[in-house]
């Protein structure tokens, strides 16, 4: 909150709480929910769980993040262009396997019908029904037999 020249109103706008929530978590009356934890994390993504929840620093994570390439990519022999005939050793990438797309519709799958009986208990009969009034008084109605 700080970090970003918030007050608390402010703060607890911009995550979507309220501010008497917040103010009850900066005042140790209440601790913080998922929610919450949740809508800051949201809202600053950049921000360390660690210091988030425990106060372990450092306040922000790292923005240098490692991507994995998992497509290196491959260089083209030097005497290779995009003119000449792509020789029979040719990477993967530059061979065009036909593809399968037939406009075949598909296929009805077969509807299994299951009936399902649901077996009754025993019919249950009124006995009596209670009125209650604001007065403290009431009335039974009893069924006729």
């Amino acid at each position: 909150m700080e970090s970003q020249h918030m007050t608390q109103q402010t703060f607890a706008d911009f995550i979507g709480i309220s501010s008497a929530s917040l103010s009850s978590i900066f005042n140790g009356r209440t601790k913080p929910t998922l929610n919450t934890v949740e809508a800051i994390k949201g809202k600053f993504p950049t921000i360390s769980l660690d210091w988030l929840m425990y106060g372990s620093e450092p306040m922000f994570k790292d923005e240098t993040v490692e991507i994995k390439n998992e497509n290196p990519i491959t260089t083209l022999p030097p005497n290779l262009n995009l003119f000449d005939e792509v020789p029979s050793a040719a990477p993967s990438f530059f061979i065009n396997e036909p593809k399968n797309d037939r406009n075949v519709p598909p296929q009805p799958k077969d509807i299994v019908k299951t009936e399902v009986k649901y077996i009754d208990k025993p019919q249950r009969n009124i006995t009596e029904i209670r009125i209650f009034f604001d007065d403290q008084t009431w009335e039974t109605f009893v069924p006729k037999k």
